[in-house]
């Protein structure tokens, strides 16, 4: 417990501390102090049989030895015979009354009881991760004070305020794991700076306020005891305590004075300030007890051998510690080397950093490769982001059952930016092993040549055979050739679109019509068409392949702007203008064995009645001549 409303006195001096603060020091832990707290922090029925107090001791441990933190366990020993009253009531054994009237002396405590076999597994668990654990001969928050003062530990976790009586200079109060993690602080200098307290000054507050080792005296709290250690010093309190007992003024009415030293009229003890049963309680050897209990606490010495063996570096012992974890928790050797081994490669990558940077500061700059100890990484894998934090994934070597983990980058910057180095240097490789040339653009100019070339060959075949152009339109491609490539291949005939919409006058529109349109032809097709055929007839030699195959209800019948289209050729050849362009159409399969009809086009055209024409008008405002051939003389 403590000294009552200790903790709230010193709310002014707490420093919430980044975990990260705990790097490379020693620390001694109240064991009891954390089992409580553990255990207090998941109050069901379930949380001690399934052990969640020892789970969240071996988180905490973990998170502290990744920080190479050095950690020893303090356990209490015997109960002081100045606090055994005090236990006796917690426990309810037997009344005030019947604890005094016996001689008191320090009482071993029950080694069978609940509370004192989660000491001996927590023990157990602290032993495998390499923990020692020194047995206290009475208090552990006063051995803990002790090595504390003594410089042989940085800091002391305990939930027990009466700690900064014993002499502790800087005590952990409580640790946090969520959210990056972090340490509540207090530190005596804060104190004797902010408040003015100092080590003689705390006990006389236990003294009023009440503590394990004291009840207190009736009518004064917080505010009242603290006036009175302030208006006597820190430096003669005890002293005066000793001698005359506690001096006060009281006055009637709820201000009460600071108080002065005068005389025996003054005294706390007089019996005009104190009644009979107040003086029965508090006397003056009573005082003098409790801050001998304070200030001469029965502990282990610093040159003691228990205390050197717990100044010894224990190593890390991964059977035992898997044999603990299924013993209490029930996880398999995999899961408990998950847990702690990226830990203990994190500690040992720290211990390299500490040993590198001794070496720097000393003026030795030693390489990667000609460092006493091995670097503990091998290599980086890659690059990661853990909560919004620059991390890598690396290769462990020396360190059995641990092969890759993430760790932070700031570590690895610290103790081998020559791994990083490298890691980036094989980046940047990779990278441009995989970067491909990119390819440069076909100049457009190039590409019409190209196809006018191919066109140009394509035209020159054609009219090598002797054929004339109906019987090419007329007849269509074998059967065996129904899947194969066209000659003029797709990328092509794309190429050929894109040049003619940019550059050329609309020479085909060639599109596969819906499901609900296939059974007829789309008028716009065939004006379309009729147009582009026209329009090329004024201005070039036509130069476009038409080449569409009819849907299967159209196979029956021929599309009527094949006929217009052979009909314009017909007067475009009369005139004398070269023709270049073929019109391909594939028969019914009905009419594939049957002879075409062959109309030789340079032969003067036959006289022919006359034709009705229609008039379509263009975009741009021009007209053309489409002649309709429904009454012509073959349907006749």
């Amino acid at each position: 417990m403590g000294v009552k409303n200790l903790w709230d006195i010193l709310e002014s001096c707490k420093k919430i501390l980044p975990l990260h603060h705990l790097q490379n020091k020693r620390v001694c832990i109240d064991l009891s102090c954390w089992i409580v707290q553990l255990q207090n922090s998941s109050k069901n029925t379930a949380s001690v049989k399934d052990k969640m107090y020892l789970r969240g001791l071996f988180h905490r441990l973990r998170a502290l030895l990744a920080l190479n933190c050095t950690i020893v366990f303090v356990a209490d020993g015997s109960i002081p015979a100045i606090k055994l009253d005090t236990y006796r009531k917690r426990l309810g054994l037997v009344n005030e009354a019947g604890a005094k009237a016996k001689k008191v002396f320090p009482l071993a405590r029950n080694m069978g009881s609940e509370f004192s076999c989660m000491i001996k597994e927590a023990k157990v668990l602290g032993m495998a991760l390499g923990i020692p654990c020194l047995d206290s001969l009475e208090e552990a928050e006063a051995q803990c004070a002790l090595l504390n003062s003594e410089s042989l530990c940085d800091g002391c976790f305990s939930s027990d305020s009466d700690i900064f009586l014993f002499g502790a200079k800087t005590v952990y109060r409580d640790m946090c794991l969520s959210d990056g993690g972090h340490i509540v602080c207090y530190e005596m200098l804060d104190i004797q700076q902010k408040l003015g307290y100092g080590r003689n000054s705390l006990i006389t507050l236990a003294i009023l306020l009440g503590s394990d080792y004291s009840h207190g005296v009736r009518g004064f709290g917080p505010e009242t005891a603290c006036k009175i250690v302030k208006a006597v010093g820190d430096d003669i309190i005890l002293q005066q305590i000793r001698l005359e007992g506690l001096p006060t003024k009281k006055t009637k009415g709820k201000k009460r004075e600071k108080s002065q030293i005068t005389n025996k009229e003054n005294n706390l003890f007089h019996e005009q300030n104190i009644t009979g049963n107040e003086q029965n309680v508090l006397q003056r050897d009573q005082f003098v007890k409790v801050s001998d209990a304070y200030l001469k606490p029965k502990c282990l010495s610093p040159d003691s051998e228990e205390v050197r063996r717990a100044n010894v570096q224990y190593p890390f012992q991964r059977s035992k510690l898997q044999q603990a974890c299924d013993g209490f928790f029930g996880w398999t050797p995999e899961k408990t080397d998950e847990y702690i081994l990226p830990k203990i490669g994190e500690r040992d990558l720290i211990r390299f950093s500490n040993l590198r940077s001794t070496l720097s500061v000393v003026g030795v700059q030693v390489p990667l490769n000609e460092m006493p100890v091995p670097c503990p990484i091998s290599s980086i894998i890659k690059q990661r982001k853990v909560q919004g934090s620059d991390c890598y994934e690396v290769a462990w070597e020396h360190l059995d059952g641990l092969k890759t983990s993430v760790v932070s980058a700031d570590l690895i910057e610290i103790a081998c930016p020559e791994r990083i180095t490298e890691f980036q240097e094989r980046e940047t490789l990779r990278k441009n092993q995989k970067r491909k040339p990119r390819t440069k653009k076909s100049d457009k100019k190039a590409a019409m040549t190209e196809l006018d070339l191919k066109l140009q060959a394509l035209m020159l075949d054609i009219e090598a055979d002797s054929r004339p152009v109906s019987s090419l339109s007329a007849n269509g491609p074998p059967i065996e050739q129904k899947h194969n490539v066209p000659e003029v291949d797709s990328e092509l005939q794309a190429l050929l679109l894109d040049i003619e919409a940019e550059s050329r006058p609309v020479s085909s529109v060639c599109r596969r019509p819906p499901a609900e349109e296939r059974n007829t032809v789309p008028e716009v097709d065939l004006n379309l068409q009729a147009l582009s055929v026209g329009i090329e007839a004024e201005r070039r030699p036509i130069s476009t392949v038409f080449s569409r195959r009819p849907q299967v209800e159209e196979r029956n019948a021929v599309p009527e702007v094949d006929f217009k289209l052979q009909a314009l050729r017909l007067d475009i050849e009369a005139e004398n203008r070269p023709v270049s362009t073929v019109v391909c159409r594939r028969l019914p399969v009905k009419q594939r064995n049957v002879v075409p009809e062959v109309i030789d086009l340079l032969s003067p055209s036959p006289a022919v009645r006359v034709r009705q024409v229609s008039k379509y008008k263009q975009t741009f405002g021009s007209q053309i001549d489409v002649i309709d051939l429904c009454d012509s003389e073959t349907d006749m």
